[in-house]
């Protein structure tokens, strides 16, 4: 009867809920971390969760602007204000009175009360999303920055403040658009979620256990507490179990061994790490898919273990002359590469230096790299268009994608979302980035911003999906330095902003789509997610620019390498060789024909053609194992190297095996219960570890180091010291 119902009725029909609650979610990953009930009575958009959210949230988005420009430099997560505000929460709770007030009549009337009962899971999530969404650093901060201290252009507050707030919210509107097709089917899973879910709910429910038996909410203590207390071994007593990298100690100067089995540049075969920083360097393994861990470590064993040393080793692209994994480019003579080199008096490139200079010259790693990424920005589209290609047609039509799950039918009780609210958010912020480029001459011509929009646009829904069904998403880095490096070319300010716009607005897209599902599946109001996303991303935004104008008026010497603090602002220098190399040198130099990269266009094709026999496979053998293969995964799992090094990779794939492969088929019971639970135990207990280690033992007067063989052995090693195979020929590398 209720599958009928869902088959025949509308958005709004009605239904039984006694059997609706019978019923839960086909994937077993759902159903053991997210609840099948829902409280349609519970309070979410309360007083105190506005006061609370807003504090935290700006507290962090604050301190993580700060720490931006520091390095070393920890981050406050969502994670830690999700633990931070849970006592805050029940202290709220407890102290507030219970009265409840009414609005005068021409306010409207309405009841209000400060305490309206127990601190629950709907205000807990509504402050873990406008935390998600609004508290790391502005990816366009970076680009103030450089064109601020690098190319000495003056940058006012509103011109700044505008730029970040722009950036920020355009994919916002993205995220509207993408519901039917990423939040509301049930196979949309979101893996992150689920660890977040786990912690809720073991945070606000009760378990029903037998007598005797180990409840969550005790089994996250003692893990938490596990973590917390054992990172201070690796991460600060005995560093060199961090960098585990073993074989490399017995041979310190055995380069091949080291490039191999190394940790700190290597391509990490020795798989051991105690560190849990290193093992969930890009994710926590026991949130994957164990089909996606599968994916993602075949193509790291096949492109950086197999194909990335055959390469090297052969002296293909002369890589053999600098480091094997580094993020660094580097000229003919082995030194990084001095963009100040190719540079005029008015940070213009030069021509004549650059050719008297040196090309710019890729470690392995990065090479591959960058043909990873041409390769990918085909596949994607090709293996979007194949296997949900009909999901996107109903999409358009209004037709459901996909058979609703118990969640989305318990959500059908609260008023959805109008497209148009998006519709309006989308074309609004995209007309303030358009004020904001031409009022301040900025060279970035209009059509310029409208190719930059495009490319989100585009990547949007292919980005979802395979963030959706793995926990990774895709990047824009390098089409959006491409493309306006070729088009624009020389000028790289409009590449920044053309790079920071498209970037950041496919980022935030995701991460809005990524909340909305969140709050869809603590079955936590559409419209109170919609306002608590964008309120806190708008006053995060003027914040994060307030505090960055003060520390450049206020701090001496910011960005310099002798700044006192420690305020060397690392992720901006990347940026400005980014915008020198992609829009001063630009990539015609780099790729273009006769270049000594031109055949990593190729990549371009074959990406296009890869999804297509296992597409054809599965059509002709539908039982067939090939129906599981996801080229893009493949491809795009490997995308964090450089600068995650192989240990990141192995080392996450093999705690991934134990827990995703070997406990979840010997012991489902434990894994249901459990596995997430672990996983966000270890995290919190790390970061909260992290926290304290770097305020009390490594910030203070320059920090108090334990200076042994066990904090130093591994910085001893050709790994550590990023050393090539082969030696700089004397006068450099000939030119061709």
């Amino acid at each position: 009867m209720l599958e009928q119902d869902s088959r025949e009725g509308s958005i709004k029909m009605e239904f039984d809920f006694d059997a609706v609650n019978e019923e839960d979610s086909p994937f077993p990953e759902v159903r053991a971390s997210v609840s099948n009930i829902d409280d349609t009575e519970m309070p979410a958009m309360t007083l105190r969760m506005w006061i609370i959210g807003l504090f935290l949230c700006m507290t962090a988005s604050a301190m993580n602007v700060f720490f931006n420009f520091r390095q070393p430099a920890p981050s406050v997560s969502p994670l830690a204000l999700l633990l931070i505000c849970y006592p805050i929460g029940k202290f709220f709770a407890f102290v507030l009175p219970i009265t409840t007030y009414r609005l005068p009549r021409y306010l409207g009337g309405s009841e209000f009360s400060f305490n309206p009962g127990p601190w629950n899971i709907k205000e807990h999530v509504l402050v873990y999303i406008m935390a998600n969404v609004a508290i790391t650093a502005p990816y366009a901060i970076n680009a103030i920055v450089v064109i601020q201290i690098n190319y000495d252009v003056s940058v006012d507050y509103w011109f700044s403040v505008l730029l970040v707030v722009a950036t920020q919210l355009t994919g916002f509107g993205l995220a509207g658009i993408c519901r039917r097709f990423l939040v509301w089917p049930a196979s949309m899973v979101w893996p992150q979620n689920l660890v977040t879910c786990t912690l809720l709910n073991t945070l606000h429910a009760e378990d029903d256990d037998e007598p005797g038996s180990m409840t969550r909410y005790k089994y996250f203590l003692l893990v938490l507490g596990g973590a917390f207390f054992f990172f201070f071994i690796p991460g600060y007593l005995f560093s060199a179990l961090s960098v585990f990298s073993w074989i490399c100690w017995i041979m310190p100067n055995n380069i091949p061994v080291n490039q191999l089995f190394g940790v700190e540049s290597g391509l990490g075969m020795s798989i051991v790490t105690f560190d849990w920083s290193q093992i969930s360097w890009f994710g926590s393994p026991l949130m994957f898919p164990w089909w996606a861990e599968v994916h993602i470590f075949f193509g790291f064993v096949l492109f950086f273990w197999i194909i990335t040393p055959i390469m090297y080793y052969t002296n293909t692209w002369n890589l053999a002359y600098f480091p094997l994994n580094d993020s660094n480019p580097y000229d003919r003579f082995g030194n990084i590469y001095n963009v100040s080199y190719v540079l005029d008096a008015d940070n213009r490139f030069n021509l004549t230096a650059y050719e008297e200079y040196s090309p710019l010259y890729l470690p392995a790693t990065y090479a591959m790299t960058y043909t990873l990424a041409f390769a990918m920005s085909t596949c994607v589209l090709v293996h979007t268009i194949l296997y949900h290609g009909r999901s996107l047609l109903n999409g358009i039509k209004k037709i459901r994608v996909g058979q609703d799950d118990i969640h989305a039918k318990l959500m059908r009780n609260y008023p959805e979302v109008p497209d148009w609210w998006y519709a309006i958010c989308f074309l609004g912020f995209f007309f303030l980035m358009v004020v904001v480029v031409e009022v301040w001459h900025t060279s970035v011509p209009v059509w310029a911003l409208l190719l930059s929009v495009a490319l989100p646009i585009v990547y949007v829904l292919p980005s979802g999906f395979i963030y959706a069904m793995t926990g990774q998403g895709i990047t824009l880095n390098l089409l959006a330095q491409i493309i306006p490096g070729t088009l624009i070319a020389g000028n790289p300010v409009a590449n920044m902003i053309f790079k920071a716009y498209s970037v950041q607005t496919l980022s935030e897209a995701t991460s809005f789509t990524q909340d909305l599902k969140l709050g869809h599946y603590i079955k936590v109001p559409p419209r109170a997610t919609f306002i608590v996303q964008f309120v806190g991303t708008l006053l995060a935004s003027f914040v994060q620019v307030g505090v960055k104008q003060w520390m450049f008026d206020n701090i001496p010497d910011m960005c310099s390498p002798d700044q006192p603090s420690s305020l060397t602002c690392p992720h901006n220098q990347v940026y400005f060789t980014a915008s020198a190399v992609w829009g001063l040198i630009g990539p015609t130099r780099q790729f273009g024909k006769g270049a000594l990269y031109y055949p990593e266009l190729y990549a371009i094709i074959i990406g296009a053609f890869l999804p297509l026999p296992f597409w054809l496979w599965q059509r002709r053998y539908p039982n067939s194992w090939v129906k599981f293969v996801s080229t893009p995964v493949v491809l795009n799992g490997v995308s964090n190297i450089p600068p995650a090094a192989g240990i990141n990779y192995s080392a996450w794939f093999a705690v991934g095996f134990v827990f995703q492969y070997l406990i979840r088929k010997r012991n489902f019971a434990w894994w249901s219960k459990f596995n997430y639970v672990t996983s966000a135990a270890l995290d919190c207990g790390t970061v909260l570890s992290f926290f304290v280690i770097f305020f009390t033992l490594e910030f203070p007067k320059s920090g108090f180091f334990l200076n042994w063989w066990g904090n130093s052995v591994h910085t001893q090693t050709a790994d550590w010291n990023r050393l090539p195979w082969k030696s700089i020929p004397s006068g450099g590398i000939p030119l061709d």
